[in-house]
């Protein structure tokens, strides 16, 4: 059972796309192959099929090999709540929380469950590519390292390092990061790619036969950019663009400073009656908005402030007060009501804070995490839908009369006596073709016959195809051991 590992001369040099081509290509050529990432860090994870949580790329992954994504896939998950502090789940599951600066002496421990999820994937699969976080060239790093060059060499897999053209400079990048290294990780690489390059790629010869013969690593190609990359789900908020659609529509999202699962946007941005715009710190929210979504949080409270500070809060009471829509998504959801309380500091310092004061419900944050995939009822249009939840903290309180959902049964969300805020736990609801429609009609908007899911697929072919016609894919593929 073999394995490859994708590594970046530099951070969003566009690994995770590389790796969901190579996986579907792959796939296509006829391999049993899975993805793998050792650690990620990102806050838009996703409900794994033996209910824990990976990062939202290697579901994405996932799917592009054809399989349920599973928490081997991605054993380590960092999860920032603060610009200090992460979440550290391990293998799905939370295990602490954690300064920056005492995640270095919790590291050479996740070495050993990281190896362990890693030889179950090669027991099971042809192939296994790895993808890394970051750069190797961040040698300040690499002690203790289990995501680029430690975890290569433990697990002996060879790597490609993939520069970013887009950037500039992507010479320096690759001859930069041999420089950098130390000669057991350089050993370990096999070759590079130049990935996004704009135009003819003929152009770039001399500088590719450069690196060659400064690095004497082989070029596997130059992936020219793939313009369909923003139809597939993002998993970091700052490749959200800040406005997508043309159509008459308007939906706008407060991008949160620890916005939490924004996949959920992705299904409304292509469709083609809506114009999303992605409302960012220093912003406003326009005033032609229909629709106002306040996504999920890693940090309610925290996020609540800073919905305060933007003076979002203000913008909200008179999108209301004209007659505008607002639905709130987990932590968005958990923001609408009078009162969210944290008597044990799990988001934060313990405390309470008064909530936007829409809905009639309050939340307290509790230990007990809610992680699982289900299958609802929205109780406006009696559609079934398909979601999941991913989430800390009970809601509860005299909206929670009107649902926004029935999950078995039992009521989930909350509807305020007009109707025109809504709030859920449920994340990924509208990548349901049908539900989404019903809610678009029930808000006023024009709704179409988008097959979501299948688009995602038809993206995932193309851009193996994308990948067959740039890489040399047979001579990746040999690479692997």
């Amino acid at each position: 059972m073999k394995s490859l590992m994708i590594q970046g001369a530099g951070s969003n040099v566009g690994k995770s796309m590389l790796v969901a081509g190579l996986c579907r290509a792959a796939r296509l050529r006829g391999y049993s192959v899975a993805p793998f990432k050792p650690q990620n860090m990102s806050n838009n994870a996703a409900v794994s099929a033996d209910g824990g949580e990976i990062g939202r790329a290697q579901a994405l992954q996932a799917l592009a090999c054809g399989i349920e994504p599973h928490t081997d896939m991605n054993p380590v998950l960092l999860k920032p709540e603060s610009e200090t502090g992460s979440q550290v789940v391990v293998q799905g599951k939370r295990i602490a929380t954690v300064k920056a600066r005492d995640y270095a002496a919790l590291k050479p421990s996740l070495m050993a469950p990281v190896l362990q999820s890693f030889q179950r994937l090669k027991a099971q699969y042809d192939l296994v590519i790895v993808e890394g976080a970051g750069s190797p060239a961040e040698v300040n790093l690499r002690s203790g390292d289990i995501a680029n060059m430690g975890f290569a060499r433990a697990a002996n897999c060879p790597v490609i390092l993939t520069g970013d053209i887009d950037r500039g400079g992507v010479i320096a990048q690759i001859v930069g990061t041999q420089a950098v290294l130390e000669a057991g990780d350089n050993a370990m690489i096999a070759g590079f790619i130049i990935n996004k390059f704009r135009g003819d790629p003929r152009l770039f010869d001399d500088g590719y036969r450069l690196i060659e013969a400064r690095t004497g690593w082989r070029g596997f190609g130059v992936v020219p950019f793939f313009a369909d990359a923003h139809k597939l789900p993002a998993e970091d908020a700052l490749d959200l663009p800040s406005a997508r659609g043309l159509g008459g529509f308007r939906i706008a999202a407060l991008c949160l400073s620890r916005i939490a699962n924004f996949d959920d946007l992705d299904p409304l941005a292509q469709e083609p009656g809506v114009h999303l715009t992605m409302v960012r710190a220093g912003e406003v929210i326009p005033a032609d908005t229909d629709l106002v979504i306040i996504p999920g949080s890693k940090s309610t409270r925290g996020d609540l402030a800073f919905l305060r500070a933007q003076g979002w809060d203000v913008d909200l009471a008179a999108h209301l007060r004209r007659g505008g829509w607002v639905l709130g998504i987990c932590g968005g959801y958990q923001m609408l009501g009078s009162l969210v309380r944290d008597p044990l500091g799990l988001e934060g310092p313990a405390g309470e804070t008064a909530g936007l004061g829409h809905l009639t419900v309050q939340t307290e944050m509790t230990p007990d995490k809610r992680l699982t995939r289900t299958r609802a009822v929205h109780a406006a249009s009696g559609l079934e839908m398909q979601g999941y939840e991913i989430h800390i903290g009970r809601t509860d309180g005299p909206d929670r009369a009107r649902a926004f959902a029935f999950i078995d049964g039992v009521p989930e969300g909350a509807v305020s006596a007009n109707g025109r805020v809504m709030g859920s736990y449920l994340h990924g609801m509208f990548a349901d073709d049908g539900f989404r429609a019903a809610f678009l009609r029930q808000i006023g908007a024009q709704a179409s016959d988008l097959a979501y899911g299948a688009g995602v697929e038809e993206v995932l072919d193309a851009l193996a195809a994308h990948l067959e016609q740039c890489l040399d894919v047979e001579g990746l593929l040999a690479l692997a051991r």
